[in-house]
């Protein structure tokens, strides 16, 4: 607690500091080429087969690169470490031809082989990595991360030579070249993992400054924990003359308020979000920095169904039933968020659910009497898990309310930092559970598979295998309109047995320098910093 009390008035020092002064750092990083972040959370690591979030991804993609990246104009992916690729008739198997270029931050030319190896280690079940299943659609990928193969020649990526890479997919996958530009497919460098550990090993010993060794377009300088990461200019990165920033400092700021004065005070070009507060006010200014972008997320509240009383279906319902999500974006968001009344967002790729998630506090009350609770026999008190940050409080003290007012349920709230509460949804230690999930690539499948049995992700501990028989179906077919009616199927089952509650489709708002240039809306918010650079009209 002083710790973080520490940092906090070191951050008011800093802004009082500067307020009247008139070389900020965003006046002195125009100067100097440096890019100011507010990044909302300190990191959970820097390991791409580790990590989960989006903090950690806004690091990433400074340091690593995969076979493609995110277009920041939208569409198709351009080329990453792959320079060119071939795709077969039947969609199945992809050659990519690698750019001879492409370094490691330490000058070792890459081949590949990096990445042969760097997937076998994700697949690795030993390592824990949540995000395996990203590559569950190469042939074998599944049965050996389950154990069912122990050969990784049996898994559909090979080596063909040092820079061309064979992929082999069970199915046609319209979505693989938008998925690999997803840090949990990027590669990692084998010898740097093995001289810190093993293939296995979560402590992140060759993660730290002075070992860290990828292959993106800055390389890892400092690491203040709490306080600030600093990356470089890579020199040996391969499109190094694109790259016009010089270095990228994030602030790990969870304190909403903070970060906003923070920006105002010329410490920050960007916010990680904004105050809910002040989203109304700056939109009624005319504030010149807000932006408000569409964004492919959803945020909803897990639900633990291995808890005795959330194993009712009825209870999960009644739950979802008393929530007045319109009143919530009304007055508690208040930033242009949508209701939401599915899990995955309207218009994903040309996709439009049609369930329903009524606001019916009668019906809510029928059925927690029809699952056995009355005034006579109460529903016991819940606990609402969520990490700090004051508009996850809010949302949650709303939700609250609504529990007690509609179903006269008792709720708590928990507040965890970023790590604890990462911690206690992997190993199940929740009744409901703050979260919220942004899409990996431009596709409903993305939403859709994270509720699929034995997904690092799921959580909930609900598995339905009439809803992984559709998921498998949907991704056996090449016909779009065929996979959507079958993923809309899937969507009307998950929201039939309501592991999770959708409460909202994200929007992302932020403040940004007019200082920045090339920082485009993205709809996954994907921003590869080689297209960033400062400038002042």
């Amino acid at each position: 607690m002083l710790k973080k009390l520490s940092i906090t008035l070191i951050f008011f020092i800093l802004i009082a500091g500067c307020s009247g002064s008139d070389n900020s750092p965003v006046d002195s990083g125009l100067e100097k080429g440096i890019f100011h972040f507010g990044n909302g959370s300190e990191p959970q690591g820097i390991d791409p087969h580790v990590v989960t979030g989006v903090p950690e991804h806004h690091i990433l993609i400074s340091l690593c690169e995969g076979l493609t990246i995110a277009n920041p104009d939208g569409g198709p992916n351009l080329p990453g470490v792959a320079e060119s690729w071939t795709i077969s008739n039947d969609g199945k198997e992809y050659i990519f031809y690698l750019n001879k270029n492409a370094k490691w931050s330490n000058g070792e030319v890459m081949t590949a082989d990096d990445f042969v190896w760097s997937w076998m280690r994700i697949l690795t079940a030993s390592l824990g990595s949540q995000y395996p299943d990203m590559l569950y659609y190469l042939e074998g990928a599944e049965e050996y991360h389950t154990g069912k193969i122990t050969d990784f020649n049996e898994v559909g990526i090979k080596a063909i030579d040092d820079h061309t890479l064979k992929v082999n997919l069970k199915s046609p996958t319209p979505f693989f070249l938008g998925l690999l530009s997803h840090y949990s497919t990027w590669p990692v460098h084998k010898e740097t993992v093995l001289k810190h550990g093993s293939i296995d090993d979560r402590t992140g010993e060759w993660t730290r400054p002075g070992n860290f060794v990828c292959n993106g377009p800055f390389q890892l300088k400092t690491w203040e924990l709490n306080n600030k990461i600093v990356v470089e200019k890579n020199p040996h990165y391969w499109d190094a003359e694109t790259v016009k920033l010089n270095e990228m400092h994030f602030y790990p700021v969870s304190n909403v308020m903070t970060e906003d004065r923070m920006f105002r005070a010329g410490q920050l070009h960007l916010t990680s979000t904004l105050p809910s507060q002040k989203c109304p006010i700056y939109i009624e200014e005319n504030n010149p920095d807000l932006r408000i972008d569409p964004y492919m997320g959803q945020y909803f509240y897990r639900l633990n169904i291995n808890n005795p009383y959330l194993k009712d279906v009825k209870v999960r319902k009644a739950l979802a039933y008393s929530i007045n999500r319109k009143l919530l974006v009304e007055r508690v968001t208040r930033c242009g968020q949508i209701p939401a009344y599915s899990f995955t967002p309207p218009g994903s790729n040309g996709y439009y659910p049609d369930t329903e998630l009524p606001f019916n506090p009668e019906l809510a009350k029928q059925l927690m009497a029809e699952a056995g609770y009355s005034e006579s026999n109460p529903f016991p008190k819940l606990e609402i898990l969520f990490n700090t940050n004051e508009d996850h409080r809010k949302i949650a003290l709303a939700i609250q309310q609504m529990w007690q007012e509609n179903l006269g349920i008792q709720v708590e709230l928990v507040n965890q930092d970023w790590k604890v509460y990462l911690s206690r949804e992997m190993v199940g230690d929740f009744q409901v559970s703050r979260a919220g999930w942004i899409g990996d690539y431009e596709d409903p499948n993305t939403f859709l598979d994270l509720m699929r049995p034995n997904r690092g992700n799921n959580k909930t501990g609900w598995e339905d295998l009439e809803y992984d028989f559709v998921m498998q179906k949907a991704n056996s077919t090449n016909n779009q309109e065929e996979r959507y009616e079958l993923l809309m199927e899937a969507e009307r089952i998950l929201i039939k047995n309501m592991p999770i509650i959708p409460l909202y489709t994200y929007v992302r708002a932020y403040q940004l320098s007019p200082d920045v240039k090339g920082y485009k809306p993205h709809i996954l918010d994907h921003h590869h910093p080689k297209f960033i650079y400062l400038e002042r009209d």
